[in-house]
């Protein structure tokens, strides 16, 4: 297990595009996560988590804290799309491994516009 971890990241090292996207990533993810941090505002609002057809009341609400999902959302993609870039790189190649990593970027900017869209509806900047 060791040596795959080896090969892989020596892989990836040689890869400067792929190696410098995969940090780009990482810190933007790693950017967003803490600006989410510095936004979110405890409050006894309840904001709504999910909606359900099925359910009675069809809009379950959470408290504040709930927000804290989207924080921990933005690395975990991160981390993943990197981990599966360097997984396609191995199998398929180098444009499917950039195809995954900005994938990821397009994920995360996706899940960052969502967050700051539920906390400005939740705590609207005054």
């Amino acid at each position: 297990m060791k040596e795959i971890f080896k090969e892989s990241f020596k892989l990836l090292a040689n890869n400067k595009l792929l190696f410098a996207s995969v940090i780009f990533v990482n810190l933007v993810a790693i950017i967003f996560a803490i600006i989410l941090i510095f936004m979110i505002k405890p409050s006894e609002l309840q904001l709504v988590s999910h909606y359900s057809a099925f359910g009675i009341t069809h809009l379950y609400r959470d408290q504040w804290y709930y927000l804290y999902v989207f924080v921990l959302f933005q690395p975990l993609v991160a981390i993943l799309h990197s981990i599966i870039s360097v997984k396609m790189l191995i199998e398929k190649g180098h444009s499917i491994a950039m195809l995954t990593i900005w994938s990821g970027l397009f994920v995360i900017i996706l899940g960052f516009s969502t967050a700051l869209s539920v906390i400005n509806v939740w705590n609207p900047l005054q």
